[in-house]
């Protein structure tokens, strides 16, 4: 297991909502499978077979990445979720999990009539909590 720094937890605290979306839309897509033409002129034409040109190749070798890229988005997620006993304090528990569900530093200040720098700083105590 590599180690964890505070800079990699508080980047993947940020990235938290986007991968969850994006593990989201990628499984889909891996469940909907490739659209193919079946019917129509699509279906007369000649079928590429084996090579780099072939476009079902590219598709299954793009499709391929994108299982590995899902694995460690959750890989990334499932680290973080182990931390979040870490997090003590009702301030720091109302941002964290307001900041995994995607709000900005900004938004979270205003709902809490604080300053996003203020925020930050919260989010910084945070980071040193889940990671000692």
């Amino acid at each position: 297991m590599k180690l964890l720094t505070q800079d990699k937890l508080d980047a993947m605290i940020t990235d938290y909502h986007w991968m969850v979306n994006a593990i989201k839309e990628m499984r889909s897509e891996m469940v909907t499978g490739a659209k193919t033409a079946q019917y129509g002129i699509e279906a007369t034409l000649p079928k590429a077979v084996g090579g780099v040109g072939d476009p079902i190749m590219q598709e299954a070798i793009r499709r391929s990445k994108n299982i590995k890229r899902v694995a460690e988005y959750e890989r990334k997620l499932l680290e973080v979720q182990k931390l979040l006993d870490k997090v003590t304090g009702d301030r720091e528990l109302q941002v964290l999990n307001w900041m995994l569900d995607g709000k900005s530093k900004r938004w979270i200040g205003q709902n809490m009539g604080l300053s996003h720098t203020h925020i930050q700083n919260i989010k910084d105590s945070i980071v040193k909590q889940m990671v000692n």
